[in-house]
């Protein structure tokens, strides 16, 4: 499985990042968890196709979360797709999409299979397919909000071809149905048992989606032993009542819920727009447990990196704001030293601003000699205080500076409201 971040904000876009989605690729099939504005785009410069969508599982209807639906769908039609669709979500996921094709006048060649989630529900298996299923568990959010967890089944052991050619087992058959668990009797009577050559089944990947909650025990129960966990991460913890107020999580609460499900991996992202540097957020859930990475929008995730990697390839990079300022720096400083063959000096410091020329040359010696007398008489306390910037820079796990906790873009924006 390779998991692909598409868009990490929380509730409003900012330069950088997109609404929430995420998508899963599996065995050349592609399941979108979320689908906020602007995800098919997304999965286009992701290297993903939109034609090998599967299933779409949406979690809850916050507008951010569902509101690139529609046109996803209008794409679908476009591109004369004819296999059947599967969208699951809450109850009235089915009357908000049946209207919106209706208002749109959308003549779909394909179907679409609706699976609802009753908010009563406890535990219920959305989708079940031979190799895996997908369950879903209510969350604790301010409106009815779903988790899910997309797990492969159990694969068959390895076979022991040696021994099996020993057995007399020759026909492609027969290690088929001695994979499948079943007996095979041979032309002489022989019956050769499946256990005898077949190893212990192998446990398939999994990968839990958990968003919009706080924390709860549904989330523990999704993310038990998975491969990865996706956990919303939106606040830091100095914004714990913030976080609660709006059923959300913090990166602890993050971190919680992976120790208590003994996760290999978490994942966090939904990061609100007032943290321009979600480090700050990665730094307190690594405290509290790793491997914890950050969701970073078109950069794949492998739960097998050795057969995974160059499967998914991103069509585009994102120059981030930091790079356009050092290349226009440094762009700036070129034209400036071909200005006319002009060079900028510092200006000399000077007593009289006016005199001779041996004048000035022997107060620039003096000048400079008297530096040289000030660096080497510099006393011990800017030493001490140096050395513990060096030890506080240490600490901060290789940074040069800490990070600014709040970094709004602009002074315009709202950010109490998410």
């Amino acid at each position: 499985m390779i998991i692909v971040p598409l868009g990490v904000a929380s509730a409003t876009p900012t330069a950088t990042r997109h609404l929430s989605s995420v998508a899963l690729w599996r065995e050349g099939d592609v399941h979108l968890f979320d689908c906020g504005e602007n995800a098919q785009m997304r999965m286009l410069q992701a290297g993903l196709k939109r034609s090998k969508i599967e299933n779409i599982f949406i979690s809850h209807f916050d507008v951010d979360h569902y509101s690139g639906l529609i046109g996803l769908i209008s794409t679908l039609q476009l591109q004369r797709r004819d296999r059947d669709l599967t969208i699951v979500g809450p109850k009235g996921i089915q009357e908000f999409m049946e209207w919106n094709i209706q208002f749109a006048k959308l003549e779909l060649g394909f179907g679409i299979n609706y699976v609802e989630v009753e908010e009563d529900a406890e535990s219920t298996r959305v989708v079940d397919e031979d190799e895996y299923y997908v369950e879903a568990r209510p969350l604790n959010h301010t409106k009815f909000c779903l988790g899910y967890r997309f797990q492969e089944k159990d694969k068959p052991g390895k076979v022991d071809a040696e021994k099996a050619e020993r057995l007399g087992i020759t026909e492609d058959e027969q290690y088929k149905a001695l994979k499948a668990g079943e007996d095979v009797e041979l032309e002489d009577g022989t019956v050769v048992k499946s256990y005898e050559i077949v190893g212990h089944p192998r446990p398939g990947d999994s990968f839990a989606y958990i968003t919009d909650t706080k924390y709860c025990p549904n989330s523990v129960k999704l993310a038990m032993n998975t491969n990865i966990l996706y956990h919303e991460a939106t606040f830091s913890e100095n914004l714990a009542d913030k976080a609660a107020e709006t059923g959300h999580s913090t990166s602890v609460d993050a971190a919680r819920v992976a120790n208590e499900a003994q996760t290999k991996l978490l994942v966090i992202s939904h990061f609100s727009a007032r943290y321009t540097n979600p480090f700050i957020l990665l730094r307190e859930a690594r405290e509290k447990f790793f491997p914890a990475w950050l969701a970073t929008e078109l950069r794949p995730i492998f739960t097998n990196p050795s057969q995974e990697k160059g499967i998914v390839q991103a069509k585009v990079y994102l120059k981030e704001i930091d790079d356009n300022k050092s290349g226009s720096s440094r762009s700036g400083g070129s034209r400036r030293g071909n200005d006319k063959g002009k060079k900028n000096f510092r200006k000399r410091k000077s007593s009289s601003g006016r005199g001779r020329s041996s004048d000035r040359g022997s107060s620039s010696r003096r000048s400079r000699s008297d530096q040289g007398r000030k660096r080497k008489e510099r006393p011990s306390r800017d030493y001490n205080d140096n050395r513990d910037r060096r030890e506080q820079n240490d600490s901060n796990q290789g940074t040069s500076r800490p990070p600014k906790h709040i970094t709004p873009r602009t002074p315009f924006d709202d950010f109490d409201r998410f």
